[in-house]
């Protein structure tokens, strides 16, 4: 089971006969395996991933650290769906440390990341405060590194 996720993690189109070898199992096994795992929610989806900086898309990322008072009988969960349910959020995560949840999200310009965590994001009840740090690059996401320095034949940078 984890070999195979492992690997459709790391590169999601690999064909179920490129897994069965790989795995050493057949076909038919691994197409009812993965179907399986999508019907039980362990695979959630399939993403490309793009480097956005090599197009012409303009865009901004935005980590937004928020503070919060959970609620009785449901912690942090009522208060993270409403986050979560808006188009511009990403990610979002439940986190230790000085704020309680990591909020990524995107948006065309600085001026409406502004605009979605003063009038959505801090207006929401139980919103204590926020943190907003703009990504200025990205190095490596999800285990891929973007724009890595090209290596010569001496193994120079």
């Amino acid at each position: 089971m984890n070999t195979i996720l492992k690997l459709l993690e790391e590169n999601a189109t690999l064909t179920h006969e490129q897994l069965a070898l790989m795995c050493n199992k057949e076909t038919g096994d691994i197409k009812r395996m993965i179907e399986d795992y999508e019907q039980e929610g362990i695979i959630l989806g399939y993403k490309t991933m793009i480097d956005w900086d090599k197009t012409d898309r303009e865009y901004v990322s935005a980590l937004i650290e928020v503070k919060i008072t959970p609620q009785r009988d449901r912690g942090f969960d009522r208060v993270a769906e409403k986050i979560y349910n808006y188009p511009e959020v990403q990610s979002l995560y439940l986190m230790s440390g000085g704020f309680d949840l990591c909020v990524l999200i995107e948006g065309k310009t600085m001026k409406e990341v502004a605009y979605f965590v003063a009038q959505k994001l801090a207006t929401i009840e139980d919103v204590i405060s926020t943190s907003t740090h703009f990504v200025l690059r990205k190095y490596k996401d999800k285990g891929v590194i973007y724009g890595a320095p090209e290596i010569d034949e001496r193994g120079y940078y």
